[in-house]
Parts: C-alpha cells; structure tokens; sequence
C-alpha cells in the first residue's frame, strides 16, 4: 500500500490461502463488532457476525432498517458514534466511497484505536485515499471487497478479498472468516483488494455478455437457450483448464501458438461476426474482440496462442 508518506504502492503480496472448511465451522472468540450502513449487504454482513456469535451493534443514516437483526439479537445503536464506541472492529458498506466518507469524517476520534473495515465498492484510488485519513487519523484500516451475493456472505464458499493492514487481518482473521470460508488476505497495498474486485468482474460480466450473445445468436436459427445450456456447461470446464495456463503465459509475457496460432483463431472470430451481422444481432462486443486479436497480429503476435490478446489490450492505440 501506499504509506503515509504517499509513496507508490507495494508489489503485490500472493493471496493468502483460504482455510479449510473446518476450519471455518470452528467457533471463533467473540468479538464486539459494528456494521455502519444496513441496506442488503450491510445487513447480510451483520447478520453473519450474529450467527457466529459475536456481540454486534448496528447504525444506519435512515432509520427503518435492522429490525430483524435487533430480534436476534444485534444492538441498534442511537447514534454512529455510539456505534462505533461499541465495537473492537467497525465494517463499513455503503453504497460508494463518498458515502462512506461522509459518515466516517466526524468518526475519526472515535474510530482511532479501533480496525475500520470498509467492504464498500469502489476503485484501488479511493481505497488507497482513504487508508491515508485513517492513517492520519490513528485508525488500523482494511479494504475488502465481497465476491458473492447476500444470500451467501456467512457460507464456507463465500469469498471475500482484504488488503491493507496485515497485523490487524491475523489479529481478526477469524471474525472475517465468520462472513465466508473463502476469505483471502492479498496484500499490504489497500487498494489490492479493489484491483481483484475489478478483474474478476472484467472477467465475469465480459463472460456474461458473450453467454447471452451466444444464447442469442442460436435463437436465430431456433435453438434455444435451454437447448445450448448442457454443452455450454460441458464447454466451460475447459475455459476452467485454460485460467491457470492463461495465466502462467501473460505473467511469463511468452505465448507459444505451436498448437493453435492468433491469425488462424482470428478468423474464426471473423465468422462468428459476420454470421451475428447477418442475423441482425448486436456485434459491438464481437467487434471489440476481434479489434483488440487483430492489434495483436499487427504487433507480430500471428503466430502466438490466443493469450498474446493481451499485447492489444496493453496497445489500445497501437
């Protein structure tokens, strides 16, 4: 992470490994928490610390909200400081950053001493500005991001990504773990957590779209999605099989193409377009694909594997 004097960020630390499930099911040694903001997920967040038996005190900007937490247990607090004096740990999850600077500014005497966790979305920028106030201001301070949807925050299998201040994630590990299995620390930079945030959703919503784009084009010619599904599943444990080799080539900045070559596979995009063009579809996503392969073939990439993509998406103005 950037430190207080504002240095450039850390080389990224690997992530840390997720424990086992049984090691998540072990009880952990309550802890006094308090979750600032309660819309879907800030609720989600509470409700899994009161599953795992920590004492927890509940805030939100608008009243109405957490009447179901109360009724199990949670402690609805008068006030944010209120809040906050509560709890040896204070979650944060607000709708952006903005937000969550405004309810956290005139916190800043009642947060020192304490870990300010801020599972708010938002960019590695913002989340590398706000862990130089709360350094400036004597508060421990993670950033996290939460990869799965409400009904999953508290399960084994949900993940979760921290970064920033290492003492107090090993410090409170396992009251982090009690909000998913999966939970990784990744780094001293705060805004590591923020970066794998933003590349998984690259990778998912990119996927999204071609999966509906797929669905789309064979609805053309009567096939239905539902038809498509079971080999578009079959099809997908080997997208699983190339992440790791992807990997390996772009990190190694090496793409041998012996077995499948750029320009040849470029072609097949270029089919795939014209055959979407014809069927009266939205190609704007296709396009870009085969802009970004065919960039890659002008920087000299035609005989590299499919992975050497990359260069173009490095080269946009290549």
């Amino acid at each position: 992470m950037p430190d207080e004097t504002n240095s450039a960020p850390s080389t990224p630390a690997a992530p840390s490994t997720p424990a086992a499930p049984s090691k998540f099911s072990a009880a952990p040694t309550p802890t006094p928490v308090t979750v600032l903001g309660l819309g879907a997920m800030g609720q989600a967040l509470a409700g899994a610390f009161l599953a795992a038996g920590h004492p927890t005190t509940i805030w939100n900007r608008s009243a109405g909200k957490g009447d179901d937490l109360v009724a199990r247990g949670a402690t609805r607090a008068a006030s944010a400081a209120d809040a906050v004096r509560a709890g040896e740990v204070v979650v944060v999850c607000v709708v952006d950053y903005d937000a969550s600077q405004a309810v956290l500014e005139p916190l800043a005497a009642d947060l020192s001493g304490r870990v300010l966790v801020n599972v708010t979305s938002d960019s590695p920028e913002r989340a590398r500005e706000a862990a130089k106030w709360a350094a400036g201001h004597g508060i421990a301070y993670l950033d996290g991001a939460v990869m799965i949807p409400t009904v999953m925050v508290g399960t084994p299998e949900a993940l979760l990504f921290y970064s920033g201040d290492e003492a107090a994630y090993k410090k409170h590990e396992a009251l982090l773990r009690s909000l998913g299995g999966q939970s990784a620390y990744v780094g001293a930079d705060h805004g590591l957590a923020a970066v794998y945030d933003l590349s998984m959703l690259d990778f998912f919503w990119t996927s999204m779209a071609g999966l509906v784009h797929g669905y789309a084009l064979a609805a053309k010619d009567g096939v239905p999605a539902s038809a498509l599904a079971p080999f578009l599943q079959s099809h997908f444990s080997l997208i699983a099989l190339l992440i790791g080799e992807t990997a390996t080539e772009v990190d190694a900045g090496a793409y041998p193409g012996e077995q499948a070559n750029l320009a040849v596979e470029l072609e097949g995009v270029e089919h795939i377009l014209h055959a979407a063009e014809r069927r009266g579809l939205d190609v704007s996503v296709l396009r870009g694909v085969r802009d970004v392969a065919k960039r890659a073939v002008d920087l000299g990439h035609g005989g590299d594997s499919w992975t050497a993509t990359v260069e173009g998406v490095r080269n946009p103005r290549a």
